[in-house]
Protein backbone atom coordinates (compact mmCIF):
# COMPACT_ATOMS: atom_id res chain seq x y z
CA UNK A 1 0.00 0.00 0.00
CA UNK A 2 1.18 3.13 -1.20
CA UNK A 3 0.04 6.63 0.54
CA UNK A 4 0.81 9.98 -1.63
CA UNK A 5 0.57 13.81 -0.76
CA UNK A 6 0.00 15.87 -3.46
CA UNK A 7 -1.68 18.91 -1.77
CA UNK A 8 -2.46 20.68 2.21
CA UNK A 9 1.28 19.16 2.77
CA UNK A 10 3.17 21.91 4.94
CA UNK A 11 0.21 24.46 3.54
CA UNK A 12 -3.58 25.11 4.29
CA UNK A 13 -4.93 24.23 0.68
CA UNK A 14 -5.29 21.98 -2.16
CA UNK A 15 -6.34 19.18 -0.06
CA UNK A 16 -5.55 15.98 -1.99
CA UNK A 17 -4.34 12.74 -0.63
CA UNK A 18 -3.62 9.31 -2.96
CA UNK A 19 -3.86 5.62 -1.60
CA UNK A 20 -3.11 2.79 -3.83
CA UNK A 21 -3.40 -0.50 -3.09
CA UNK A 22 -2.57 -3.54 -5.16
CA UNK A 23 -6.33 -3.45 -6.96
CA UNK A 24 -7.41 0.28 -6.22
CA UNK A 25 -6.75 3.64 -6.07
CA UNK A 26 -8.42 6.09 -3.81
CA UNK A 27 -8.21 9.63 -3.82
CA UNK A 28 -8.86 11.90 -0.22
CA UNK A 29 -10.23 14.99 -1.32
CA UNK A 30 -9.63 16.96 -4.48
CA UNK A 31 -9.08 20.65 -3.17
CA UNK A 32 -8.19 23.88 -4.75
CA UNK A 33 -4.89 25.65 -4.13
CA UNK A 34 -5.47 28.97 -3.06
CA UNK A 35 -3.00 32.13 -1.69
CA UNK A 36 -0.17 32.89 -3.94
CA UNK A 37 -0.46 33.60 -7.05
CA UNK A 38 2.87 30.56 -7.55
CA UNK A 39 0.50 28.83 -5.25
CA UNK A 40 -2.37 29.11 -7.48
CA UNK A 41 -0.64 27.80 -10.85
CA UNK A 42 -0.58 24.05 -9.20
CA UNK A 43 -4.30 24.12 -10.28
CA UNK A 44 -3.37 24.04 -13.93
CA UNK A 45 -0.27 21.83 -13.41
CA UNK A 46 -1.66 17.81 -14.95
CA UNK A 47 -2.73 15.84 -11.65
CA UNK A 48 0.19 13.73 -10.53
CA UNK A 49 -1.95 10.66 -11.20
CA UNK A 50 -3.69 9.61 -14.09
CA UNK A 51 -7.43 10.73 -13.10
CA UNK A 52 -9.50 8.14 -15.24
CA UNK A 53 -7.07 5.69 -12.76
CA UNK A 54 -8.86 6.61 -9.80
CA UNK A 55 -11.55 4.31 -8.78
CA UNK A 56 -13.10 6.30 -5.52
CA UNK A 57 -13.12 10.04 -4.41
CA UNK A 58 -13.90 10.54 -0.52
CA UNK A 59 -14.81 13.78 0.13
CA UNK A 60 -14.17 15.15 3.46
CA UNK A 61 -16.55 18.32 3.20
CA UNK A 62 -17.45 20.94 0.39
CA UNK A 63 -15.14 23.89 1.45
CA UNK A 64 -13.28 24.81 -2.16
CA UNK A 65 -9.64 23.69 -1.14
CA UNK A 66 -11.04 20.54 -0.35
CA UNK A 67 -13.32 20.17 -3.41
CA UNK A 68 -12.49 22.31 -5.96
CA UNK A 69 -10.78 20.64 -8.72
CA UNK A 70 -13.15 17.59 -8.69
CA UNK A 71 -14.98 19.21 -11.96
CA UNK A 72 -11.05 19.36 -13.53
CA UNK A 73 -10.88 15.77 -12.27
CA UNK A 74 -13.82 14.21 -13.69
CA UNK A 75 -13.26 16.82 -17.22
CA UNK A 76 -10.10 15.12 -17.49
CA UNK A 77 -11.58 11.49 -17.41
CA UNK A 78 -12.32 10.48 -14.00
CA UNK A 79 -15.20 7.73 -13.76
CA UNK A 80 -15.57 6.56 -9.98
CA UNK A 81 -17.35 7.00 -8.06
CA UNK A 82 -17.39 10.23 -5.23
CA UNK A 83 -18.74 9.31 -2.09
CA UNK A 84 -19.77 12.42 0.49
CA UNK A 85 -22.41 13.25 3.15
CA UNK A 86 -25.48 14.03 2.02
CA UNK A 87 -25.08 18.05 3.24
CA UNK A 88 -21.68 17.65 1.82
CA UNK A 89 -22.92 16.61 -1.81
CA UNK A 90 -25.93 19.56 -1.50
CA UNK A 91 -23.53 22.22 -0.20
CA UNK A 92 -21.12 21.31 -3.41
CA UNK A 93 -24.18 21.85 -6.03
CA UNK A 94 -23.79 25.55 -4.78
CA UNK A 95 -19.95 25.60 -4.42
CA UNK A 96 -18.30 23.55 -7.44
CA UNK A 97 -20.84 25.84 -10.15
CA UNK A 98 -19.91 28.84 -8.75
CA UNK A 99 -16.26 28.11 -8.81
CA UNK A 100 -17.35 26.91 -12.08
CA UNK A 101 -18.48 30.52 -13.14
CA UNK A 102 -15.32 32.23 -11.25
CA UNK A 103 -13.34 30.29 -13.27
CA UNK A 104 -15.22 31.67 -16.69
CA UNK A 105 -14.95 34.94 -15.69
CA UNK A 106 -11.13 35.19 -14.57
CA UNK A 107 -10.21 33.41 -18.10
CA UNK A 108 -12.71 36.06 -19.87
CA UNK A 109 -10.78 38.75 -17.98
CA UNK A 110 -7.26 37.85 -18.46
CA UNK A 111 -7.99 36.92 -22.15
CA UNK A 112 -8.76 40.37 -22.64
CA UNK A 113 -5.55 41.51 -21.32
CA UNK A 114 -3.90 38.97 -24.05
CA UNK A 115 -5.62 40.06 -26.64
CA UNK A 116 -4.39 43.57 -26.28
CA UNK A 117 -1.24 42.54 -25.80
CA UNK A 118 -1.22 39.87 -28.36
CA UNK A 119 -0.54 36.58 -26.75
CA UNK A 120 -2.26 33.39 -27.13
CA UNK A 121 -5.66 33.10 -24.93
CA UNK A 122 -6.23 30.65 -22.15
CA UNK A 123 -8.77 28.39 -21.47
CA UNK A 124 -11.16 28.50 -17.97
CA UNK A 125 -9.91 25.73 -15.40
CA UNK A 126 -13.16 24.31 -15.60
CA UNK A 127 -16.52 25.79 -16.67
CA UNK A 128 -20.07 25.81 -14.62
CA UNK A 129 -21.21 22.86 -16.76
CA UNK A 130 -17.59 20.63 -16.50
CA UNK A 131 -19.07 21.55 -12.62
CA UNK A 132 -22.88 20.01 -13.12
CA UNK A 133 -21.26 17.43 -15.15
CA UNK A 134 -18.87 16.28 -12.03
CA UNK A 135 -22.25 16.38 -9.67
CA UNK A 136 -23.46 13.26 -11.53
CA UNK A 137 -20.71 11.02 -9.97
CA UNK A 138 -21.71 11.80 -6.00
CA UNK A 139 -23.18 9.32 -4.37
CA UNK A 140 -24.27 10.55 -1.18
CA UNK A 141 -23.95 8.86 2.60
CA UNK A 142 -25.42 9.84 6.26
CA UNK A 143 -23.22 9.67 9.21
CA UNK A 144 -22.56 6.24 11.20
CA UNK A 145 -23.79 4.43 8.06
CA UNK A 146 -20.73 1.41 7.38
CA UNK A 147 -20.31 1.44 3.56
CA UNK A 148 -18.86 -1.77 2.09
CA UNK A 149 -17.53 0.08 -1.07
CA UNK A 150 -16.30 -3.91 -2.68
CA UNK A 151 -14.49 -6.70 -1.26
CA UNK A 152 -11.80 -5.05 -0.39
CA UNK A 153 -13.01 -1.41 1.21
CA UNK A 154 -15.27 0.06 3.87
CA UNK A 155 -15.80 3.37 4.63
CA UNK A 156 -17.48 5.35 7.21
CA UNK A 157 -17.94 9.06 7.86
CA UNK A 158 -17.93 10.32 11.12
CA UNK A 159 -19.35 14.11 11.98
CA UNK A 160 -16.17 16.36 11.94
CA UNK A 161 -17.99 19.17 13.36
CA UNK A 162 -15.97 21.74 10.95
CA UNK A 163 -19.11 23.01 8.81
CA UNK A 164 -22.42 21.27 7.32
CA UNK A 165 -21.78 17.94 6.45
CA UNK A 166 -18.16 17.61 7.13
CA UNK A 167 -16.64 14.51 7.87
CA UNK A 168 -13.97 12.20 9.54
CA UNK A 169 -13.60 9.71 7.30
CA UNK A 170 -13.17 5.89 8.49
CA UNK A 171 -11.35 3.50 6.11
CA UNK A 172 -10.79 0.23 6.25
CA UNK A 173 -9.00 -1.24 2.97
CA UNK A 174 -7.80 -5.19 2.77
CA UNK A 175 -4.63 -6.21 0.95
CA UNK A 176 -2.99 -9.30 1.24
CA UNK A 177 -5.01 -11.04 3.74
CA UNK A 178 -4.65 -7.94 6.06
CA UNK A 179 -7.24 -5.62 6.95
CA UNK A 180 -5.30 -1.61 7.49
CA UNK A 181 -7.39 1.45 8.98
CA UNK A 182 -6.97 4.55 7.94
CA UNK A 183 -8.65 7.53 9.44
CA UNK A 184 -8.36 11.43 7.59
CA UNK A 185 -10.17 13.83 9.70
CA UNK A 186 -10.08 16.12 7.32
CA UNK A 187 -10.56 19.40 8.62
CA UNK A 188 -11.83 18.87 12.47
CA UNK A 189 -13.95 21.70 13.92
CA UNK A 190 -13.25 23.58 17.13
CA UNK A 191 -15.54 22.24 20.19
CA UNK A 192 -18.71 24.17 21.13
CA UNK A 193 -18.86 25.70 17.46
CA UNK A 194 -22.59 27.29 17.66
CA UNK A 195 -25.03 25.04 15.25
CA UNK A 196 -23.17 21.95 14.61
CA UNK A 197 -22.44 19.60 17.04
CA UNK A 198 -19.14 18.74 18.40
CA UNK A 199 -16.40 16.45 16.39
CA UNK A 200 -16.82 12.94 16.94
CA UNK A 201 -14.10 10.61 18.59
CA UNK A 202 -12.22 7.77 17.16
CA UNK A 203 -11.24 4.78 19.04
CA UNK A 204 -8.44 2.80 16.96
CA UNK A 205 -6.50 3.24 13.84
CA UNK A 206 -3.78 2.28 11.70
CA UNK A 207 -2.47 5.18 9.98
CA UNK A 208 -4.39 8.50 10.67
CA UNK A 209 -3.71 11.76 8.74
CA UNK A 210 -4.46 14.82 10.60
CA UNK A 211 -5.00 18.26 9.71
CA UNK A 212 -2.97 21.20 11.83
CA UNK A 213 -3.93 24.72 10.91
CA UNK A 214 -4.04 25.84 14.16
CA UNK A 215 -1.44 23.46 15.67
CA UNK A 216 0.64 26.34 16.99
CA UNK A 217 -1.94 28.03 18.74
CA UNK A 218 -4.88 28.78 21.05
CA UNK A 219 -8.08 30.43 20.46
CA UNK A 220 -8.94 32.96 22.04
CA UNK A 221 -11.88 32.94 24.71
CA UNK A 222 -14.54 32.03 22.38
CA UNK A 223 -17.12 33.06 25.12
CA UNK A 224 -15.55 36.35 24.19
CA UNK A 225 -16.09 36.77 20.89
CA UNK A 226 -19.46 37.75 20.77
CA UNK A 227 -18.77 40.70 23.38
CA UNK A 228 -15.69 41.43 20.92
CA UNK A 229 -17.78 41.62 17.77
CA UNK A 230 -20.86 43.68 18.82
CA UNK A 231 -18.02 45.68 20.83
CA UNK A 232 -16.32 46.73 16.96
CA UNK A 233 -20.08 47.02 15.23
CA UNK A 234 -21.06 49.88 18.22
CA UNK A 235 -17.68 51.73 18.01
CA UNK A 236 -17.37 51.68 14.32
CA UNK A 237 -21.16 52.21 13.94
CA UNK A 238 -20.91 55.46 16.35
CA UNK A 239 -18.54 57.07 14.03
CA UNK A 240 -20.58 56.53 11.63
CA UNK A 241 -18.50 53.91 10.01
CA UNK A 242 -19.13 50.05 8.04
CA UNK A 243 -17.80 47.40 9.16
CA UNK A 244 -16.73 45.29 6.60
CA UNK A 245 -16.25 41.13 7.17
CA UNK A 246 -15.11 38.89 4.86
CA UNK A 247 -16.33 35.59 5.59
CA UNK A 248 -16.44 31.80 4.22
CA UNK A 249 -19.83 31.66 2.34
CA UNK A 250 -20.21 28.51 3.52
CA UNK A 251 -19.94 27.94 7.55
CA UNK A 252 -18.59 31.39 8.94
CA UNK A 253 -21.58 32.97 7.20
CA UNK A 254 -24.52 31.03 8.75
CA UNK A 255 -22.47 31.02 12.19
CA UNK A 256 -22.50 34.48 12.29
CA UNK A 257 -26.15 35.14 11.01
CA UNK A 258 -26.92 32.47 13.80
CA UNK A 259 -24.93 34.61 16.78
CA UNK A 260 -26.07 37.54 15.66
CA UNK A 261 -29.89 36.21 15.66
CA UNK A 262 -29.40 35.39 19.25
CA UNK A 263 -27.92 38.79 20.34
CA UNK A 264 -30.12 40.78 18.29
CA UNK A 265 -33.68 38.66 19.45
CA UNK A 266 -32.83 37.91 22.52
CA UNK A 267 -31.25 41.02 24.43
CA UNK A 268 -34.20 42.43 26.04
CA UNK A 269 -32.24 45.97 26.94
CA UNK A 270 -31.69 46.62 23.49
CA UNK A 271 -33.26 49.84 21.83
CA UNK A 272 -34.35 49.70 18.50
CA UNK A 273 -31.65 52.11 17.39
CA UNK A 274 -28.89 50.18 18.11
CA UNK A 275 -30.12 47.13 15.90
CA UNK A 276 -27.59 48.19 12.75
CA UNK A 277 -28.52 46.84 9.56
CA UNK A 278 -26.67 43.17 8.79
CA UNK A 279 -26.04 42.98 5.12
CA UNK A 280 -25.05 39.69 3.39
CA UNK A 281 -23.68 39.97 0.17
CA UNK A 282 -23.10 36.58 -1.46
CA UNK A 283 -25.15 34.89 -3.73
CA UNK A 284 -23.38 31.60 -2.62
CA UNK A 285 -23.88 32.51 1.32
CA UNK A 286 -27.28 32.65 0.87
CA UNK A 287 -27.74 29.56 -1.14
CA UNK A 288 -25.65 28.04 1.38
CA UNK A 289 -27.55 29.06 4.07
CA UNK A 290 -31.00 27.54 2.55
CA UNK A 291 -29.11 24.03 2.35
CA UNK A 292 -28.39 24.38 6.13
CA UNK A 293 -31.96 25.17 6.92
CA UNK A 294 -32.77 22.05 5.06
CA UNK A 295 -30.34 19.71 6.92
CA UNK A 296 -31.23 20.29 10.79
CA UNK A 297 -29.80 16.49 10.99
CA UNK A 298 -26.47 18.32 11.95
CA UNK A 299 -27.49 20.55 13.95
CA UNK A 300 -26.50 20.58 17.95
CA UNK A 301 -29.31 20.33 20.54
CA UNK A 302 -29.71 23.60 21.21
CA UNK A 303 -30.19 24.57 17.22
CA UNK A 304 -32.72 22.19 17.05
CA UNK A 305 -34.56 23.73 20.00
CA UNK A 306 -34.80 26.91 18.65
CA UNK A 307 -36.55 25.48 15.20
CA UNK A 308 -38.45 23.36 16.78
CA UNK A 309 -39.91 26.10 18.96
CA UNK A 310 -40.81 28.03 15.40
CA UNK A 311 -38.03 30.12 15.86
CA UNK A 312 -35.96 30.63 12.18
CA UNK A 313 -31.93 31.27 13.37
CA UNK A 314 -31.24 32.33 10.46
CA UNK A 315 -33.67 35.55 10.14
CA UNK A 316 -34.44 38.30 12.07
CA UNK A 317 -35.39 42.29 12.29
CA UNK A 318 -32.34 43.66 10.96
CA UNK A 319 -30.93 41.14 8.85
CA UNK A 320 -31.32 41.80 5.11
CA UNK A 321 -29.91 39.81 2.00
CA UNK A 322 -28.87 41.29 -0.60
CA UNK A 323 -29.63 39.49 -3.88
CA UNK A 324 -28.66 42.02 -6.63
CA UNK A 325 -25.07 43.57 -7.88
CA UNK A 326 -26.82 46.90 -8.15
CA UNK A 327 -28.10 46.39 -4.57
CA UNK A 328 -24.37 45.46 -3.47
CA UNK A 329 -22.96 48.55 -5.09
CA UNK A 330 -25.56 51.17 -4.23
CA UNK A 331 -24.53 49.98 -0.25
CA UNK A 332 -20.55 51.62 -0.72
CA UNK A 333 -22.57 54.46 -1.63
CA UNK A 334 -25.02 55.08 1.22
CA UNK A 335 -23.37 56.80 4.17
CA UNK A 336 -25.12 55.43 7.79
CA UNK A 337 -23.66 52.89 9.45
CA UNK A 338 -24.01 49.17 8.63
CA UNK A 339 -22.81 45.31 8.45
CA UNK A 340 -21.12 44.58 5.67
CA UNK A 341 -20.93 40.28 5.29
CA UNK A 342 -19.46 39.08 2.06
CA UNK A 343 -17.38 36.41 0.81
CA UNK A 344 -14.28 35.33 0.14
CA UNK A 345 -13.00 34.63 3.81
CA UNK A 346 -10.15 35.63 2.39
CA UNK A 347 -10.86 38.42 0.07
CA UNK A 348 -9.11 35.87 -2.88
CA UNK A 349 -11.99 36.82 -5.13
CA UNK A 350 -15.47 37.82 -5.00
CA UNK A 351 -17.79 40.89 -4.22
CA UNK A 352 -15.81 41.68 -0.85
CA UNK A 353 -12.89 42.60 -2.73
CA UNK A 354 -15.10 45.69 -4.40
CA UNK A 355 -16.69 46.48 -0.51
CA UNK A 356 -12.65 46.59 0.04
CA UNK A 357 -11.95 48.78 -2.31
CA UNK A 358 -14.83 51.56 -1.29
CA UNK A 359 -14.10 51.58 2.20
CA UNK A 360 -10.40 50.93 3.04
CA UNK A 361 -9.23 54.08 2.55
CA UNK A 362 -11.60 55.51 5.51
CA UNK A 363 -10.41 56.42 8.68
CA UNK A 364 -13.84 55.53 9.89
CA UNK A 365 -14.92 52.06 8.82
CA UNK A 366 -13.54 48.80 9.87
CA UNK A 367 -12.58 45.27 8.40
CA UNK A 368 -13.33 42.37 11.00
CA UNK A 369 -11.70 39.29 10.22
CA UNK A 370 -12.91 35.88 11.47
CA UNK A 371 -11.24 33.58 10.20
CA UNK A 372 -7.78 31.96 8.74
CA UNK A 373 -5.48 33.89 6.38
CA UNK A 374 -3.46 31.85 4.46
CA UNK A 375 -0.18 33.08 3.28
CA UNK A 376 -0.16 34.60 -0.18
CA UNK A 377 -3.64 36.34 0.53
CA UNK A 378 -4.93 39.68 0.45
CA UNK A 379 -6.28 38.89 4.05
CA UNK A 380 -3.17 37.71 5.46
CA UNK A 381 -1.74 41.12 4.00
CA UNK A 382 -4.04 43.39 5.66
CA UNK A 383 -3.79 41.34 9.22
CA UNK A 384 -0.49 41.61 8.67
CA UNK A 385 -0.73 46.00 8.73
CA UNK A 386 -0.34 46.56 5.78
CA UNK A 387 -0.38 50.28 4.66
CA UNK A 388 -1.33 49.77 1.06
CA UNK A 389 -2.55 47.39 -1.15
CA UNK A 390 -3.27 46.69 -4.85
CA UNK A 391 -7.29 46.00 -5.53
CA UNK A 392 -8.80 45.37 -8.72
CA UNK A 393 -5.96 47.32 -10.61
CA UNK A 394 -6.10 50.45 -8.32
CA UNK A 395 -3.74 50.99 -5.08
CA UNK A 396 -5.37 51.84 -1.77
CA UNK A 397 -4.67 52.95 0.98
CA UNK A 398 -5.67 50.90 4.16
CA UNK A 399 -6.67 53.57 7.04
CA UNK A 400 -9.86 51.50 8.18
CA UNK A 401 -9.52 49.82 11.30
CA UNK A 402 -8.43 46.60 10.84
CA UNK A 403 -9.62 43.90 13.57
CA UNK A 404 -9.14 39.88 13.77
CA UNK A 405 -11.36 37.67 15.93
CA UNK A 406 -9.93 33.94 15.90
CA UNK A 407 -12.69 32.83 18.23
CA UNK A 408 -14.98 32.37 15.48
CA UNK A 409 -12.15 29.58 13.46
CA UNK A 410 -13.92 26.76 12.31
CA UNK A 411 -11.12 24.54 13.42
CA UNK A 412 -9.84 22.86 16.20
CA UNK A 413 -6.83 24.40 18.41
CA UNK A 414 -3.92 22.82 19.09
CA UNK A 415 -5.87 21.90 22.59
CA UNK A 416 -8.53 21.21 20.82
CA UNK A 417 -6.52 18.47 18.25
CA UNK A 418 -4.98 17.12 20.93
CA UNK A 419 -7.78 16.74 23.21
CA UNK A 420 -9.32 14.49 20.21
CA UNK A 421 -6.37 12.65 19.85
CA UNK A 422 -6.88 11.55 23.61
CA UNK A 423 -9.88 9.63 22.81
CA UNK A 424 -8.37 7.19 20.93
CA UNK A 425 -8.20 3.79 23.01
CA UNK A 426 -5.68 2.18 20.11
CA UNK A 427 -3.43 4.87 19.08
CA UNK A 428 -2.42 5.02 15.49
CA UNK A 429 1.29 3.53 14.58
CA UNK A 430 1.78 6.14 11.82
CA UNK A 431 0.85 9.70 11.97
CA UNK A 432 0.93 11.72 9.28
CA UNK A 433 0.27 16.05 10.32
CA UNK A 434 -1.10 17.39 6.72
CA UNK A 435 -3.11 20.60 6.12
CA UNK A 436 -1.19 23.14 8.20
CA UNK A 437 1.81 26.14 7.47
CA UNK A 438 5.19 24.45 7.98
CA UNK A 439 5.25 25.94 11.83
CA UNK A 440 1.86 25.33 12.76
CA UNK A 441 2.56 21.58 11.62
CA UNK A 442 5.68 21.34 13.41
CA UNK A 443 4.89 22.66 16.57
CA UNK A 444 2.02 20.25 16.34
CA UNK A 445 4.30 16.98 15.93
CA UNK A 446 6.35 18.02 18.80
CA UNK A 447 2.97 18.27 21.15
CA UNK A 448 2.02 14.80 19.79
CA UNK A 449 5.87 12.86 20.25
CA UNK A 450 5.57 14.31 23.72
CA UNK A 451 2.21 13.67 24.62
CA UNK A 452 1.63 10.25 22.79
CA UNK A 453 4.97 8.68 22.38
CA UNK A 454 4.97 8.84 18.57
CA UNK A 455 6.38 10.71 16.16
CA UNK A 456 4.57 11.98 13.57
CA UNK A 457 5.99 13.22 9.60
CA UNK A 458 4.88 16.03 7.98
CA UNK A 459 5.17 15.00 4.62
CA UNK A 460 6.58 17.23 1.83
CA UNK A 461 4.07 17.81 -1.36
CA UNK A 462 4.87 15.23 -3.80
CA UNK A 463 6.65 12.79 -1.28
CA UNK A 464 5.03 9.26 -1.67
CA UNK A 465 5.23 6.59 1.55
CA UNK A 466 5.34 2.62 0.55
CA UNK A 467 4.12 0.51 3.90
CA UNK A 468 5.30 -2.65 3.57
CA UNK A 469 4.95 -5.91 6.52
CA UNK A 470 4.39 -2.27 8.74
CA UNK A 471 7.43 -0.95 7.71
CA UNK A 472 7.51 2.50 6.21
CA UNK A 473 9.03 3.94 3.30
CA UNK A 474 9.57 7.32 2.16
CA UNK A 475 10.20 8.06 -1.81
CA UNK A 476 10.49 12.04 -2.89
CA UNK A 477 8.95 13.64 -5.36
CA UNK A 478 8.89 17.43 -4.54
CA UNK A 479 6.29 19.40 -6.06
CA UNK A 480 5.74 22.43 -3.43
CA UNK A 481 9.89 23.41 -3.38
CA UNK A 482 10.19 25.06 -6.57
CA UNK A 483 7.19 27.32 -5.80
CA UNK A 484 8.71 28.11 -2.23
CA UNK A 485 12.02 29.34 -4.09
CA UNK A 486 10.30 31.63 -6.31
CA UNK A 487 8.51 33.17 -3.64
CA UNK A 488 11.35 33.77 -1.45
CA UNK A 489 13.07 35.05 -4.32
CA UNK A 490 10.22 37.25 -4.55
CA UNK A 491 10.24 38.51 -1.08
CA UNK A 492 14.18 39.09 -1.19
CA UNK A 493 13.43 41.43 -4.18
CA UNK A 494 10.92 43.22 -2.18
CA UNK A 495 13.18 43.84 0.72
CA UNK A 496 15.94 45.12 -1.47
CA UNK A 497 13.52 47.28 -3.18
CA UNK A 498 12.22 48.93 0.35
CA UNK A 499 15.92 49.26 1.59
CA UNK A 500 16.73 51.19 -1.82
CA UNK A 501 13.74 53.19 -1.81
CA UNK A 502 14.77 54.44 1.22
CA UNK A 503 18.31 55.37 0.54
CA UNK A 504 16.74 57.39 -2.18
CA UNK A 505 14.34 59.19 -0.12
CA UNK A 506 17.45 60.47 1.96
CA UNK A 507 19.27 62.06 -1.06
CA UNK A 508 18.41 65.58 0.23
CA UNK A 509 20.78 64.46 3.00
CA UNK A 510 23.24 63.20 1.00
CA UNK A 511 24.38 66.82 0.08
CA UNK A 512 24.98 67.52 3.19
CA UNK A 513 29.21 67.52 4.15
CA UNK A 514 28.35 67.22 7.62
CA UNK A 515 26.21 64.36 7.15
CA UNK A 516 28.36 62.66 4.67
CA UNK A 517 31.20 63.07 7.88
CA UNK A 518 29.22 61.03 9.65
CA UNK A 519 27.67 58.58 8.19
CA UNK A 520 29.31 57.94 4.98
CA UNK A 521 30.72 54.36 6.22
CA UNK A 522 27.51 53.64 7.47
CA UNK A 523 25.90 54.63 3.87
CA UNK A 524 28.47 52.20 2.28
CA UNK A 525 27.87 49.80 4.52
CA UNK A 526 24.74 49.86 3.68
CA UNK A 527 25.19 49.75 -0.31
CA UNK A 528 27.43 47.14 -0.28
CA UNK A 529 24.92 44.76 1.69
CA UNK A 530 22.24 45.43 -0.91
CA UNK A 531 24.80 44.79 -3.66
CA UNK A 532 25.33 41.43 -1.89
CA UNK A 533 21.65 40.64 -1.63
CA UNK A 534 21.39 41.39 -5.51
CA UNK A 535 24.02 38.93 -6.11
CA UNK A 536 22.65 36.33 -3.79
CA UNK A 537 19.39 36.67 -5.88
CA UNK A 538 20.87 36.45 -9.14
CA UNK A 539 22.41 32.70 -7.85
CA UNK A 540 19.11 31.81 -6.97
CA UNK A 541 17.77 32.69 -9.99
CA UNK A 542 20.43 31.06 -12.13
CA UNK A 543 19.75 27.71 -10.18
Amino acid sequence: MKIEFFGAAKVVTGSNHLITTDKYKILLDCGMFQGSKQLEELNRMEFPYDPTQIDFLLLSHAHIDHCGRIPKLVKEGFKGKIIATKATKELCEITLIDSGHIQESDAAWENNKRKRAGKPLVQPLYTAEDAMISLKYFDSVLYDQLIRLNEDITVRFKDAGHILGSAIIELWIRENNKTIKIVFTGDLGAKGKPILRDPEFIEEADILIIESTYGNRLHENTGERMHQLIHIINETAARGGTVIIPSFAVDRTQELIYELNKYYEYTEELEAFMKIPIYIYSPMAVSATRVYQNNPYCFDEESKRLILSGDDPFQFDNLFYVTSQEESMRLNKQPFPKVIISSSGMCTAGRVRHHLKHNLWKKKNSVLFVGFQAEGTLGQQLKNGAKKVKLLGEEIVVEAEIYSIEGFSGHADQKGLLDWLKEFKKFPHKVFIVHGEEEASEVLSKQIEENFQTKPIIPNMGYSFEIKDDALYSHSGEILEPIKKKENIIKNLQGVYDQFESLVKRTDLLIDEKFLQKDYERLKNRLLELEQKLLDINILLGK
